[in-house]
């Protein structure tokens, strides 16, 4: 019992060896070169924003500089255990390219990641390649000692010994058994040592992240004044819409029961007006229920949500969908209703004959979800406190979600919106 045991301790930890250097090695030959490619394209794509250029493709750039992070930050928890934060600002709430363009450069977040793949192409392929070759160039030396020296020639050295016969073949042979016993047991850790300089170069600082905590603190409170203000809402609309007409109802049913015989054609009259109050207070808790979730956003989802809410609106509307599964509920709610009141504010001031709304999930740096409304009115929307869209931004922001607004005069007005999600 005791020899299987420790020969299933000895496999796992041969398992663990060999596993950290075969990543280690995929990390040393496959990143640096994506790394490189990245820094080149930046660099370039940076160096022609002051003559325009560079004002479109450096967004587009540092999202994949962005990508390439996220995939290492993975990498790091699934392979080491080892979590790396970050700590990207939200976008500016425009789509004006030279505003997005010098935020993005602004974001300390994003400085790192450039920072990182210099690092990453440098040190970062050391520490990667160290795993691999305290375990596999030690093979070299074992297949010299076998025969390999007979072919190489004179003037091979493996390390620091020069192969001339079978005798120096059998010290590289030695030479490599004491890299393999000394070095491999660390391979593990060699390894990890490469995620521990990633994270000591992406993960933001303490500051950036009490900055964090303070903007979640904000988000939160706009939470709890929201939640407030829509209790408000609904306790109101109930005072003064269906409790009213329900109140009235039975004040009518007493009034018939003492006219049934005295006056049946007057007790007619005020059960058919009854009736219609019923019919009226009925619709008004309908549209109540509808305004607090509605029933088709908990049966079908977003997109069959969004669908229905265009269906009821006077301006033409065509809703594109491509969710490939569902959020969870609380940022369902949070969507429908922020596209609630976008169309609201497009059908009131636009002016437009046709809107048009597309709903997509991307799958990238964790999941996003992407809404856009568009109309082309007459433009000039506006954010900010006092505008239309200001409770909108605040209920995306309980989300880390983002809004961003290009609304010309004249138009056309685009809202686009994005919350981190993953759909399931």
């Amino acid at each position: 019992m005791m020899t299987n045991t420790n020969s299933g301790g000895l496999r796992e930890r041969v398992r663990e060896v060999v596993l950290a250097a075969v990543r280690g090695l995929v990390l040393a030959v496959v990143m640096p070169a994506i790394s490189i490619l990245c820094f080149v394209l930046t660099a370039v794509s940076v160096a022609l924003v002051p003559v325009g250029l560079g004002v479109l493709t450096t967004p587009w750039i540092l999202g994949g500089v962005r990508d390439v992070a996220d995939a290492r930050r993975r990498l790091a928890e699934e392979w080491c255990g080892i979590r790396i934060r970050s700590g990207y600002r939200p976008p500016p709430v425009t789509a004006n390219p030279w505003t997005r363009t010098l935020a993005l450069l602004r974001d300390p977040q994003v400085g790192r990641d450039v920072l990182w793949l210099l690092v990453d192409m440098t040190a970062g392929f050391v520490t990667a390649l160290l795993p691999a070759l305290v375990v596999f160039y030690p093979l070299e030396g074992f297949a010299v000692a076998a025969g390999l020296w007979r072919v190489l020639g004179d003037g091979y050295w493996y390390g620091f010994v020069p192969v001339t016969g079978q005798a120096t073949a059998f010290a590289a042979a030695g030479l490599g058994a004491v890299i393999l016993v000394a070095g491999a047991r660390r391979a593990p850790a060699l390894l990890t040592a490469h995620f521990r300089l990633t994270r000591a170069v992406l993960a933001p600082g303490e500051g950036e992240l009490t900055e964090r905590v303070r903007v979640l603190t904000e988000t939160r409170r706009d939470a709890v004044d929201t939640s407030a203000a829509e209790l408000r809402r609904i306790e109101r609309d109930l005072h003064d819409g269906a409790q009213a007409r329900l109140v009235a109802m039975g004040m009518d049913l007493g009034t018939v029961e003492m006219l049934l015989d005295k006056d049946p054609e007057k007790a007619r009259q005020l059960l058919a007006q009854a009736r219609r109050a019923s019919v009226e207070a009925l619709g008004e808790l309908r549209d109540l229920v509808r305004g607090i979730h509605p029933p088709v956003l908990a049966e079908r989802g977003l997109g069959d949500a969004v669908r229905a809410l265009a269906l009821r609106l006077p301006v033409p509307t065509e809703v594109a969908v491509d969710l490939p599964g569902r959020a969870d509920a609380p940022v369902e709610s949070a969507a429908y209703f922020a596209v609630s009141e976008v169309l609201t504010n497009a059908v009131k001031h636009s002016g437009a004959d046709r809107i048009w709304v597309d709903l997509h999930h991307v799958a990238a740096g964790g999941g996003m979800l992407r809404i856009s409304v568009t109309d082309h009115g007459r433009g000039g929307a506006a954010t900010g406190a006092g505008s239309g869209l200001a409770g909108v931004e605040r209920r995306l922001g309980t989300f880390d979600g983002v809004l961003a607004v290009s609304s010309p005069v004249g138009g056309p007005t685009m809202v686009t919106m994005e919350i981190p999600c993953a759909l399931s």
